[in-house]
């Protein structure tokens, strides 16, 4: 359980990115340099969020690629991709892929259920088979089991004279299946990741069970213990089970004026969502953060949730500007990290435009 005396192990952060509808190419080319830039301020990792037909980053895979050969050392992972927009067995493929062009820093954060507004769009994604497709667990299973190597089909071997076929997917990157990481919200969801196998992102957003009072920070703690219980207990860990909190945090450090004054009014109109539980499932998010890093880490301190863990990847607000991020990294790697006793790891070159 960290505490002062504890320091903090890893530290990551999560963007979804900038993103103009009218010039798309711009916001993707500043979310490589932000994540250049935390990896010369020491970052462990950097995260994406994954949006479908929404003005976001709507292949993580594809900017975990390009951002690979920009980098060296930085982990890159999705928080999270949606497994009803997926064919596991492409998915397989393309993380595999990517993550051997990294090196084997690559960090699959994964979901399951109907996609987002499923009635919209399920004639496009599934023109054939809309009703029949199954969004449980089992998609992400049958994932894990492609990743880890498991035989695809029986028919493999030469045809003809060139020809060469694999039984299983192509390539195969050793040491992917440890680091598939399931996006929680609830105990039960929490439980099952454990008990397959997955590591754990639990991030602002829980869901409450019918026997616990709507307070977020206790939630948390128990959704992850949960997890661990079940981990442990699992003969599928596949080593030692991991555990990432994503609140949002702004300090406010080095912020100017300016920032300061657009900062708390970001906060300020996220701040009612946070006082109740939302909608027809009770989902509660996390108050964000703000303040100076002193301040934050003193909240994160009587956090039950930051309690129980010794990685995060805290979360960049939405929509700010590239200097605002710059500010914001540059700030956590500097002030908050080291006053939740993390060491920054061994940085690289600046390039000039980062």
């Amino acid at each position: 359980m960290p505490h002062s005396s504890q320091p903090l192990r890893k530290l990551g952060f999560l963007t979804i990115g900038l993103f103009d509808p009218a010039d798309p190419g711009a916001g993707h080319e500043s979310t490589l340099q932000i994540i250049e830039l935390g990896e010369q301020l020491g970052f462990d990792s950097a995260w994406l969020r994954h949006r479908h037909l929404q003005f976001g980053i709507s292949s993580p895979i594809a900017i975990m690629a390009a951002a690979s050969q920009r980098t060296s050392r930085i982990e890159l992972g999705t928080a999270v991709t949606p497994m009803g927009w997926e064919n596991p067995l492409r998915l397989a493929e393309d993380l595999a892929t990517v993550d051997l062009l990294a090196g084997g820093r690559i960090n699959a954060g994964l979901s399951v259920g109907e996609p987002m507004h499923y009635g919209t769009v399920k004639h496009e994604l599934y023109p054939d088979s809309a009703e029949l497709e199954d969004f449980s667990y089992t998609r992400l299973e049958r994932l894990a089991r492609l990743v880890a190597g498991q035989p695809v089909r029986e028919f493999s071997g030469k045809q003809g004279v060139v020809e060469e076929f694999s039984n299983r997917v192509q390539p195969h990157s050793k040491g992917l299946r440890e680091r598939l990481w399931y996006g929680a919200a609830s105990r039960q969801s929490a439980t099952w990741a454990g008990a397959h196998g997955f590591n754990l992102l639990s991030s602002s957003v829980v869901f409450a069970e019918r026997d616990q009072e709507p307070v977020f920070a206790s939630i948390q703690q128990d959704q992850i213990r949960a997890y661990r219980e079940a981990a442990a207990a699992s003969a599928q860990a596949q080593g030692p089970a991991r555990v990432s909190q994503g609140l949002v945090v702004i300090p406010t450090d080095s912020a100017t004026a300016q920032q300061r004054e657009k900062y708390h009014r970001y906060v300020d109109e996220r701040t009612p969502r946070t006082l109740a539980p939302q909608g027809p499932k009770g989902m509660l998010f996390a108050p964000d953060l703000i303040g100076t890093s002193d301040e934050i880490a003193e909240q994160l301190y009587a956090h039950a949730g930051f309690q129980e863990v010794d990685e995060v990847a805290f979360a960049l607000p939405f929509s700010f500007d590239h200097e605002d991020y710059v500010q914001i990294l540059s700030d956590i790697a500097t002030k908050l990290g080291p006053a939740l006793g993390w060491a920054p790891a061994a940085t690289s070159p600046a390039r000039a435009d980062a």
